[in-house]
């Protein structure tokens, strides 16, 4: 008698495959068996909404045009993408590292350049970063905190216009939230890998913006070092390592770009001595928080983009709608979570989030709050993500003491937290009064489902009636997101200032407000719009930049760019359409269209053009990238030809300049500042 044989272990694997991968995919959209049945579908409702938030309407968003002909220049040249140049003819890099430029410029090369080629990756590391943050707070504290804090991230309005926006801080929020999720992983496992990819995301965020990648590593050491679950001796060698990546992960562009002799590369746009080491510890290192730049010297005035520096600034006129309607809330939370994981073992998980996040705040809080240089608010985007989770813990953590503690102990803590956050919303929405419907029903709304909260809080408590306290919970939401939620509506509705982006109507003060506001005469603006070539649409090709040629004049990063610094080198001169269309029918080869005094007068001819452009000056028009000798040798080989000077600034180097070029160049008559110079000119 024959005895068939069973089938092989690796077939009835194969046929048990597909249920449960059926069971994966449900479990996709479902959530985990353990999980509410509501709270899978409410984070993709989430996620959905911040997709919509940060994607309505793309073609209308500008961007910042600074970046934008960087990413540009950077499909047409590897070397230019490498070094973050803002021309294809790697002259001068931009300001900051370039990985932000990297994300945006592949997505450029594969879908070709134009608005949402740029915009994609912006919009879906946006939405990846709430998804990321909803993670790390459920596991934690559960799938109630963790919506509450996805929701509130995403509708925190200087997180939507930031996310409408080509500037790299969508880059470094993602970026930090890795870090975060993978610093908890070390924590919960004292494991030794986690450690060092937090350490190596990091690492990538310096490279998206240098220094403020930092803000966040004292509370990551701290929590780490208390409440990993390793000895000390494993805890100290383990951080050992992890600054070893560190170190590695943040300077290998920075060393590798400083080793390169200067001829071979760009010079590094932002610096006094043309290395990134310089940029690092002076433009964007103390310059942003002292108030002084290696580079431009003095730069105070940049605190008005943002009001006056002080403990203050977050509430003030220009920043409160931006990001402080849950920052009450969240510090409440903060203390009064960590009295109540008062007594937990060292190893405890969530008090080491709620070092971790409080930790996010604060540092944030204060770094920005205090800084005395540059400053923009869409900056504080950065400090959403603690704001946030702490808003999601604290409302499960407060809420949980207040119906289980003592009514003498805690029955006054979440009703004080709602009641004073409540009253924040309206004194906010009191501030803009009168700038539309959308901000007077909020207005209504915070204030009456503050005021509903409060009362059913308290009168459920001591009435026993749980089910009027959980309503009276749900109201406390509506109250605290409904001013949120109007900024967030009315940044999603309007085209962003692609230079200082801001959600929300005008509330004076500088340059602070204006959300969704398009500056004259600036990177995202139109000063001079050309009405000539394609415009920056759906669809661009990488070969037809978006056209608007503005004025070298403008205002961002602080400082006052209509000529001063600029040294007479065209510092004022406004560059038309027209005067575009003749450099390039008169070009003759050269690897150059122009030079000019300043980066977003460059960036924006590039756009325009598609043609490499000189910034003589950088942003600012200070930076000494170019000098009399350098501009002799590119006369003579032929690789430029005009060079756009004027009469205003100072500066010896660059006074230099203007007087050889006037001297020894044949003015273009129908261009006022606009002078000729072939290789018969070079003595």
């Amino acid at each position: 008698m024959t005895t068939l044989a069973p089938p092989p272990v690796q077939e009835a694997r194969h046929r048990a495959e597909p249920p449960a991968a059926r069971g994966r995919v449900r479990a996709l959209f479902t959530g985990a068996p353990e999980d509410p049945r509501w709270a899978r579908p409410a984070l993709w409702a989430i996620l959905v909404l911040a997709t919509a938030l940060y994607a309505w309407n793309l073609s209308s968003v500008t961007g910042n045009t600074f970046y934008n002909a960087a990413v540009y220049s950077g499909t047409k040249s590897w070397k230019a993408f490498f070094f973050g140049a803002l021309d294809s003819g790697s002259f001068i890099t931009v300001d900051k590292p370039p990985f932000a430029l990297w994300v945006m410029g592949l997505s450029a090369r594969v879908f070709g350049y134009g608005t949402w080629q740029l915009m994609l990756p912006m919009v879906a590391l946006g939405t990846g970063s709430v998804a990321l943050l909803y993670r790390m707070v459920k596991r934690d504290f559960g799938a109630v905190a963790a919506t509450i804090a996805a929701l509130a991230l995403t509708l925190t309005p200087i997180t939507v216009a930031i996310n409408r926006d080509t500037n790299p801080d969508p880059v470094l929020v993602f970026l930090m939230l890795l870090g975060a999720a993978a610093l908890m992983r070390a924590v919960r496992t004292g494991r030794l890998m986690p450690l060092v990819w937090s350490a190596v995301a990091i690492g990538f965020a310096f490279n998206t913006k240098m220094m403020q990648a930092y803000v966040v590593l004292p509370a990551f050491f701290l929590v780490y070092l208390w409440a990993a679950n390793a000895t000390l001796v494993r805890r100290v060698r383990n951080l050992a390592v992890g600054t070893v990546a560190l170190v590695a992960s943040s300077a290998w562009w920075m060393v590798v770009v400083d080793l390169i002799p200067a001829s071979s590369r760009p010079y590094i746009g932002g610096s006094t001595d043309n290395t990134v080491w310089d940029l690092v510890i002076g433009y964007n290192g103390f310059g942003r928080i002292f108030g002084a730049s290696s580079s431009v010297g003095s730069q105070g005035n940049g605190a008005s983009f943002g009001g006056e520096a002080g403990l203050y600034r977050l509430f003030n006129s220009i920043m409160g709608g931006q990001i402080s309607w849950l920052i009450p809330f969240a510090l409440i939370a903060l203390v009064g979570g960590l009295v109540l994981r008062g007594r937990a073992p060292r190893t405890d998980a969530r008090r080491a989030a709620l070092l971790l996040w409080g930790g996010w705040f604060v540092l944030h809080y204060l770094t920005f709050a205090l800084a005395e240089g540059t400053f923009h608010p869409y900056y504080v985007t950065a400090m959403a993500p603690g704001v946030a989770a702490l808003a999601g813990i604290g409302a499960v953590q407060l809420y949980r003491a207040f119906v289980e503690g003592s009514a003498a102990k805690w029955g006054w803590v979440l009703p004080t937290a709602v009641a004073v956050s409540s009253v924040w919303a309206v004194v906010l929405l009191q501030r803009v009064s009168g700038s539309g419907t959308l901000y007077t029903v909020a207005e209504v709304v915070a204030g009456v489902a503050g005021a509903v909260a409060v009362i059913g809080l308290l009168l459920g408590r001591f009435t026993g009636r749980q089910r009027l306290t959980g309503l009276a919970a749900l109201a406390a939401v509506v109250a605290l997101l409904a001013g949120p939620a109007a900024y967030s509506v009315s940044a999603a509705a309007s085209s962003t200032n692609g230079t200082n982006p801001t959600a929300g109507p005008s509330t004076g003060g500088g340059m602070g407000g204006g959300g969704g506001q398009r500056p004259s005469g600036g990177p995202g603006g139109s000063a001079s719009q050309s009405g000539t070539g394609q415009s920056g649409s759906d669809g661009q090709s990488a070969g037809q930049p978006p056209s608007g040629t503005e004025s070298g004049g403008t205002e961002s990063d602080g400082a006052s760019r209509t000529g001063g610094s600029a040294g007479g080198m065209g510092g004022g001169t406004q560059v038309s359409s027209a005067m575009i269309t003749y450099l390039k029918k008169n070009q003759d080869g050269a690897t150059w269209l122009v030079a000019v005094a300043t980066d977003q007068t460059a960036s924006s001819i590039i756009l325009e053009s598609g043609e490499p452009v000189i910034s003589m000056g950088g942003w600012s028009g200070s930076d000494d990238a170019m000098t009399l000798a350098k501009l002799k040798s590119l006369v003579k080989a032929g690789k430029l030809h005009y060079i756009v000077v004027s009469d205003s600034g100072q500066g010896s180097a660059n006074t230099e300049i203007s007087t050889w070029v006037k001297k020894n160049g044949t003015a273009v008559s129908d261009y006022s500042g606009l002078y000729r110079l072939d290789a018969s000119d070079v003595s």
